[in-house]
């Protein structure tokens, strides 16, 4: 079988892609070889294959995709998103927006309880919702409630959110883990150590580095969890958990690597291929310098040639992109200075930027988060150098990218970005000047400012297209970042593993109506 037997088409969408690999996944995954369950027997756990220990375990800080796939086993979010990246019900069972779009009424599920048994209602929503926006907490999405100018709780299934205008992408942005409703109990320090959540899992034990195991919610207001137990085992390469995957002591594995899903593949297990909304970029901090040179920007953006990046790191497994991968608002990713790479071009910017006789820059690449980091850095680096641009690459251990990346402390930084239905839900937290992760973008402007607000007021798709095109085109001209390209996510699986649906955005969420053998 080909690689997920999936290759886009135009006008196919992300969304059908992700249910035709849901479909292969189901109907592919007797074709493998290596052990189900362990043991081989019927109903048994899975063990997920996982290349990093998750760096956090507190959902409103994690940005490691390591980190997200546990917590979103954890917690629950008010909605959610669904294999076609709709908006549908999560703990918020219906809503319905004001006429003047300054008010949305949640209606909350009855009878919900989190993993201590106590019982979820609209206090809790009303403290996680106040806890987020408050700078003090720190949490990622803070923009991403920048509308809620009040939240009220006026019976324990009701909550309405005060608004200071319409705000288009509110319920897409509630979907995401980061915005995770946590008990009205509980503290940061307290979750750390031990999640409670009220999500299709519940916390079991950690060992640091090694794995994290979980339990099904056999409460779960999304029914029951097919798997009794849940477990991600740190591997510390993508191609050793092939080998477990051979061997059986893991069933499924997320991969990154094309040349790795080849070889899983090649050994009989079953291997769907998802398109992402994730990008790869190369972020350049503005506030740095030299970065915060115009010219020395477009000279890095046209020195570099994004399809051979592409080519050389994942095996052109990917399309070339600009800043906005939701598909309604998809950027033109030739509609940038130098769309194709011009060394000449950037010799020019260089010199009008006072360095004729070149320059260096430093740049962070994780080792460990996902598999194409290094490849993309040493390329970008050798591109760079015919152009008079020395890249000294800094590599670091997953946790310490995060760490670094957080607190900003880069000039440029090789990143995979998780990508999202919504391009204000997207970039608001970057590329706003009161964004939370500003810092970390290193850029805002004025222009900026006004094109996210215009975005988010507005509730036609065809005029918010127009904003957002706009908006792409001001982060592209001033070289904000360099946006390279989208990949795939490669699900493994191995036999008797089914019912799993992979997602555009990286979700694993539905690990929670997975089955191995008999379960």
């Amino acid at each position: 079988m080909r690689r997920g037997g999936m290759w886009r088409r135009p006008g196919t969408t992300l969304g059908t892609l992700a249910v035709a690999a849901a479909v292969l996944v189901t109907a592919c995954s007797g074709a493998g070889s290596g052990g189900g369950a362990p043991g081989g027997s019927a109903g048994g756990g899975l063990v997920v294959g996982a290349t990093s220990d998750p760096d956090t375990l507190f959902p409103w800080k994690a940005t490691q995709f390591q980190a997200v796939n546990v917590v979103e086993q954890l917690y629950s979010t008010l909605t959610e998103l669904d294999p076609a990246l709709e908006v549908v019900p999560g703990l918020a069972e219906s809503w319905q927006v004001a006429p003047d779009g300054k008010a949305v009424t949640l209606t909350l599920r009855k009878g919900v309880t989190f993993a201590d048994g106590s019982a979820f209602d609209s206090a809790d929503v009303k403290s996680s919702l106040e806890r987020i926006k408050a700078e003090a907490t720190g949490a990622v999405a803070r923009a991403s409630l920048a509308s809620v100018t009040g939240v009220d709780a006026p019976d324990a299934s009701t909550v309405v959110l005060r608004l200071s205008g319409p705000d288009a992408g509110i319920l897409a942005a509630l979907a995401s883990v980061n915005l995770a409703m946590l008990s009205s109990d509980d503290a940061e320090q307290a979750l750390t150590a031990k999640p409670n959540g009220t999500g299709a899992f519940t916390f079991v034990e950690r060992r640091p580095n090694e794995s994290i195991k979980l339990a099904a919610n056999p409460t779960f207001w999304g029914g029951a969890p097919k798997l009794p137990t849940l477990e991600f085992r740190v591997i510390p390469d993508e191609t050793s958990i092939v080998s477990a995957l051979q061997a059986g002591s893991v069933q499924f594995a997320a991969f990154d690597d094309p040349l790795v899903a080849q070889s899983a593949e090649g050994s009989g297990i079953t291997v769907a291929k998802t398109p992402q909304l994730s990008y790869h970029a190369l972020q350049l901090n503005a506030r740095k310098a030299p970065l915060d040179n115009l010219d020395v920007r477009l000279a890095i953006q046209c020195a570099i040639d994004r399809q051979q990046v592409l080519d050389t790191a994942a095996l052109g497994e990917g399309e070339v992109t600009g800043p906005i991968t939701s598909p309604a608002y998809r950027s033109d990713p030739a509609a940038r200075p130098c769309p194709q790479r011009d060394v000449a071009a950037a010799r020019r910017h260089l010199e009008a930027a006072g360095h004729g006789g070149g320059l260096t820059i430093s740049t962070i690449v994780s080792q460990g988060e996902y598999a194409t980091s290094v490849n993309e850095a040493t390329n970008i680096q050798a591109q760079l150098a015919e152009a008079g641009i020395t890249l000294n690459l800094e590599v670091l251990e997953s946790g310490a990218f995060v760490d670094r990346w957080v607190a900003a402390d880069f000039q440029s930084a090789v990143a995979l970005n998780g990508g999202r239905p919504d391009p204000d839900g997207m970039y608001g937290r970057y590329f706003t000047s009161t964004g939370n992760l500003n810092k970390v973008a290193g850029y805002s402007s004025p222009e900026l400012d006004q094109l996210f607000a215009e975005g988010k007021a507005l509730a036609d798709p065809a005029a918010r297209k127009a904003v957002y095109a706009r908006l792409s085109q001001e982060l592209e001209r001033n070289a904000a970042w360099v946006w390279l390209f989208t990949s795939f996510t490669y699900t493994a699986t191995t036999s008797g593993v089914t019912g799993f649906t992979p997602m555009p955005n990286a979700s694993l969420k539905f690990l929670r109506t997975t089955a191995v053998g008999g379960s």
